[in-house]
């Protein structure tokens, strides 16, 4: 009785899921028409292209819009593993089989003692609402193993850490998980597997590391928070332009590069502000290692230079371990970022172009969306600020949840 009750609560959330990608697929595949921008040619012609040069054993030196850490490669040439679909459907299904293995992680993770199953229903209904976007980009296939790596964290250090160290070299911003590691086995594999896969690839491939010059020159794109300034300054007579510029949509001319220059001041302040976290924290429950990784990871977003739809796909997944945890204090910032979600699709691509023409219409939703981002962040913070301080108040913990807690002594 009691697995047959335990296999009728997987129905609805695998039914729920499998309908919702059954119509994201049929938007990618062309079957449906999404309105706005047509997301699907990033895979159908930029990845496409780079699989083609990255087959030949080289990084793609000329083409700036290659902005990724060195085993982003393992990511585009993945394709390769379905020999038998064409490039851009291969991606797809791997994409879908990516999202499919979050989904049954979250799940799994929620069926334990003193879990919740919230935390997959974050992934369920969160991938969705940013419409086609999230199966014509790869930050799912880098979700999913940032999810693992959390997921992992409290039980297997290392393998959390060797997964965050891989993670970082398909896309930097699985470093971050490791903001609430306190095990030093967790630090010390992220430094030897990233270490290694740099290595590797530095001396297999030519121009593993030429993405950095590439990321430095990188402007204030549209859809940031920093954007802000220069989609108002237009009504004002403000002479800048609005051009295709290193792989996305940037603001071009006077003072752009102040506002850059002060959108990396507040990235280096959110760090500064992690690392004050750190030294005062004095309480780590087992669900602190995924609300300061989703914290991290939400401040840096807003904070960035850049902020495309996919970046979302991240927090989402981040936002689902966490809800897994019934002791979570991140509930009020995931709730915010379910409702920025929802608004991303309405400016991309839906909106675009309203975007990219600074209209009322376009800037309202902008400033809707990062705000809500904005907002979600500070809560996040404060959140996690009062939860794990000298004051914060003790959350009985059952004694086998107990032993995996993790210990700032141990390694």
């Amino acid at each position: 009785m009691a697995r047959a009750g335990a296999a009728r609560s997987l129905v609805l959330p695998l039914v729920v899921w499998a309908a919702a990608r059954t119509v994201l697929l049929l938007y990618v595949l062309r079957v449906f028409v999404f309105p706005g921008v047509d997301v699907t040619t990033d895979v159908w012609v930029i990845y496409q292209g780079w699989y083609e040069t990255l087959r030949q054993g080289t990084f793609p030196l000329d083409d700036v819009t290659w902005q990724y850490p060195p085993a982003a490669a393992l990511a585009i040439l993945s394709p390769a593993l379905l020999p038998f679909l064409d490039y851009a459907i291969a991606f797809f299904v791997l994409t879908l089989l990516a999202d499919l293995a979050v989904l049954c992680a979250l799940l799994s993770a929620g069926r334990r003692p003193g879990r919740s199953p919230h935390g997959a229903w974050v992934w369920i209904v969160g991938v969705p609402l940013l419409g086609p976007t999230v199966y014509a980009r790869y930050d799912v296939l880098v979700t999913a193993v940032a999810v693992a790596a959390l997921l992992a964290g409290a039980r297997h250090p290392r393998v959390m850490g060797a997964l965050a160290g891989f993670g970082a070299m398909v896309k930097v911003w699985p470093t971050l998980l490791l903001v609430g590691a306190v095990r030093r086995g967790a630090w010390s594999a992220a430094a030897v597997t990233a270490g290694a896969l740099a290595a590797l690839f530095a001396t297999a491939m030519p121009g593993a590391f030429a993405f950095l010059a590439f990321q430095r020159d990188r402007g204030t794109e549209v859809e940031s928070v920093g954007a802000l300034v220069f989609h108002v300054a237009r009504h004002f007579g403000w002479s800048g332009e609005v051009l295709l510029n290193y792989g996305s949509v940037e603001f071009l001319g006077p003072y752009v590069s102040a506002v850059s220059t002060a959108a990396l001041a507040l990235t280096g302040a959110a760090l500064g502000w992690l690392l004050l976290w750190r030294l005062r924290a004095t309480r780590f429950e087992p669900h602190t290692l995924a609300d300061a990784a989703f914290t991290a990871v939400l401040l840096f977003t807003v904070t960035s230079r850049v902020i495309s739809p996919q970046y979302l796909v991240w927090l989402i997944g981040l936002a689902g371990v966490c809800l897994c945890h019934r002791e979570s204090r991140m509930r009020p910032p995931a709730l915010l970022l379910l409702a920025a979600a929802l608004v991303t699709v309405l400016e991309f691509p839906a909106g675009f172009a309203h975007v990219v023409s600074s209209d009322a219409y376009g800037v309202g939703l902008l400033a809707l969306r990062n705000g809500l981002l904005a907002v979600a962040g500070v809560l996040a913070a404060r959140r996690l600020w009062r939860s794990t301080g000298s004051g914060a108040p003790v959350i009985p913990v059952p004694p086998q949840a107990a032993r995996t807690k993790e210990s700032p002594v141990s390694s």
